[in-house]
């Protein structure tokens, strides 16, 4: 099965071609934020050096988040127009799934963090067992301090991956001696790794709507707060 995949949940956009458990191609681009410049034209270069054509794909993955606002819906709004060009099953997969399927079978809990900015981080808690990613908990935005204080409950080595632990590598370092930092070959997003994800979801007939499907946010835009203060102000 032929699943073309995209992440643009990060400053990093990543898309891949996937045939079954097969990686045909992939590109990551990890440099400044361009996804509404280079996502088609990355699509349509991979595409062409694997030899296909967008009928070739019999399925699609996308990262539903949680990240960057505008990456996740340039990321979403470009597989559903796919989908319903195509008319092509399709599902939508967590930004931190994905970064915790690049540490197959490490041994230990996975962190994923993604920058929030101000301080915070996306995260959740995984581990491996029996090859199959388990998932501890449920998605967070939480402070980085937050996250330290749930790591130190854990009697076991943690493994960070994500791009907040080039921001927060050394206070990670620093309080959690069990700790230690994913390195940088896998260290990114990669679309290979949803791709794979979606593809046993594909494969068993678990595809989303692609009317009802939409990013994962978990905290509102920056428009959403400031009308939410003016509200509580007027109040």
């Amino acid at each position: 099965m032929k699943i073309l995949s995209l992440d643009s949940a990060t400053e990093c956009a990543t898309a891949a071609i996937i045939d079954s458990d097969k990686i045909l191609g992939e590109t990551i681009i990890n440099y400044k934020k361009q996804h509404s410049v280079i996502m088609m034209p990355m699509i349509d270069n991979l595409l062409k050096n694997c030899g296909l054509s967008i009928s070739d794909i019999e399925g699609f993955v996308v990262s539903s988040g949680p990240g960057s606002f505008t990456g996740l819906r340039i990321g979403m709004s470009t597989i559903k127009g796919l989908v319903q060009a195509t008319n092509k099953p399709f599902v939508s997969i967590n930004s931190l799934d994905g970064l915790a399927n690049n540490l197959f079978n490490i041994q230990g809990i996975i962190c994923p963090i993604i920058d929030a900015l101000r301080g915070n981080v996306y995260t959740n808690f995984y581990k491996f067992e029996n090859n199959n990613l388990v998932v501890l908990g449920e998605p967070e935005l939480l402070s980085m301090e937050d996250v330290i204080n749930k790591c130190s409950g854990f009697n076991e080595p943690i493994t960070f991956i994500g791009d907040g632990t080039s921001k927060f590598k050394d206070t990670i370092l620093t309080s959690l001696p069990n700790a230690s930092i994913a390195p940088s070959h896998i260290n990114v997003t990669k679309a290979s790794s949803i791709g794979y994800l979606g593809y046993l979801r594909l494969i068993n007939n678990e595809g989303d709507n692609v009317l009802s499907s939409s990013p994962v946010y978990l905290r509102l835009c920056q428009a959403e707060r400031e009308y939410e203060e003016k509200v509580k102000n007027h109040d």
